[in-house]
């Protein structure tokens, strides 16, 4: 089982907090953002009248599936019925069952490179084989030409796999993009996982483009969404998975009865969160905007570094002037502090599947506010300066 880049440094950035530093986390996707309110009175009024907790619908609560439709897809051009979603144990289940549905032990899945690293753990875990289409960070992980995925098509050949806009990359795929990934899928009869939790962080003036809206592709796509980032809920472990493939939403059914049904506290709060306005939305994103500007521009002003402007969600990856980037992150955390304090980030290795690609880079979440964004950045340049001169 292969230990999370994102997760498998807290020993050493716990013992640093144990030694008084204050460590910077630059490293994991949990704003510091403040959940709406109506989120958190949702559970707070339904604890006030609630006698037994029980479980729910393996489907999930039909008023917060129904209120998710009306309120939610349908709002921004996803149109689905109630029972063509389901209500997951966070965007994590959803993928996992999504990739478990598409392909059987042996099978492959296509997908972008760089990727979300626990794509790569599920699919150790069912026997999957992951494809990788390679991308560049110097060109801003640019989509290549769809002859690179035809490359990759066997007879064991099953779905591809991306996540839109992407984590770790924060390269946001076009409609020209997504609609030629869906018609290399729809060619092969392939599935197409879309994972879309990242959607309201999009940083140009075009809409974000949902693979559900893709052209001829309604019984390939399956959508993969979650509250935690959109709704800074990332505690509540709410997301859902979403076909118009009758097929696809009776396997996923199988799965959510195994589990029996998803967090009903969670499920409280992200019926609540349906009620946030769109001011808050627009609010974030300005917010998420102004860190990117500062988390990139600092970046690059780091002699040796080399940062990719993210156009979605709220990361960047950073080239490095080190040979191992885990190396040095792990060299940050145990050796090196400024006046008490140290910056913790994210190996990249991890994200890629071609062997060695990745590994002078980290992931960087620009999810502090500016001041301490500032303070983590002029640390990691500290170290950076230190370490590279003892190596």
């Amino acid at each position: 089982m292969p230990s999370s880049a994102i997760r498998k440094l807290v020993p050493l950035s716990d013992a640093a907090s144990a030694r008084g530093v204050k460590v910077y986390h630059l490293n994991v996707g949990a704003p510091d953002i403040k959940s709406p309110s109506c989120a958190i009175d949702a559970v707070v009024d339904r604890c006030k009248s609630l006698h037994h907790l029980s479980y729910t619908n393996s489907a999930g609560l039909i008023e917060l599936r129904k209120a998710m439709v009306e309120k939610y897809y349908r709002k921004i051009g996803i149109d689905i019925a109630p029972e063509e979603l389901l209500v997951e144990v966070a965007g994590s289940e959803a993928f996992s069952c999504a990739m478990q549905i598409a392909a059987d032990r042996g099978d492959e899945i296509i997908v972008v490179e760089p990727f979300y690293t626990n794509y790569q753990t599920f699919a150790y875990l069912y026997g999957i084989t992951l494809k990788a289409v390679p991308t560049d960070i110097r060109n801003g992980f640019a989509i290549p030409d769809i002859s690179e995925f035809e490359k990759l098509v066997t007879d064991r050949t099953r779905a591809v796999l991306l996540s839109n806009p992407c984590n770790p990359s924060g390269k946001l795929f076009t409609k020209e993009e997504m609609c030629a990934i869906g018609e290399f899928c729809r060619r092969h009869d392939l599935f197409l996982i879309s994972d879309e939790v990242y959607r309201e962080f999009c940083y140009t003036n075009e809409p974000h483009f949902s693979a559900m809206n893709i052209p001829g592709c309604e019984q390939n796509v399956i959508l993969v969404d979650s509250v935690s980032k959109r709704y800074n809920l990332c505690g509540a472990r709410i997301g859902c998975i979403i076909s118009h493939n009758r097929e696809v939403m009776a396997a996923a059914m199988k799965f959510a009865q195994s589990r029996l049904c998803p967090p009903v506290f969670g499920q409280y709060a992200a019926l609540g969160a349906l009620d946030t306005p769109q001011s808050y939305f627009d609010e974030v994103r300005q917010e998420y905007i102004r860190r990117r500007d500062c988390a990139v521009r600092l970046l690059n002003e780091i002699p040796g570094v080399y940062a990719s402007m993210p156009y979605g969600a709220f990361y960047t990856i950073a080239e490095l002037p080190v040979e191992n980037a885990e190396d040095f992150a792990k060299w940050m955390l145990s050796e090196f502090s400024r006046d008490s304090r140290t910056t913790m980030i994210t190996p990249a290795e991890s994200f890629y599947k071609t062997p060695h690609a990745g590994r002078n880079q980290a992931r960087i979440a620009y999810v502090l506010d500016v001041p301490e964004l500032e303070d983590a950045i002029s640390i990691l340049a500290d170290g950076l300066k230190q370490y590279v001169s003892t190596r």
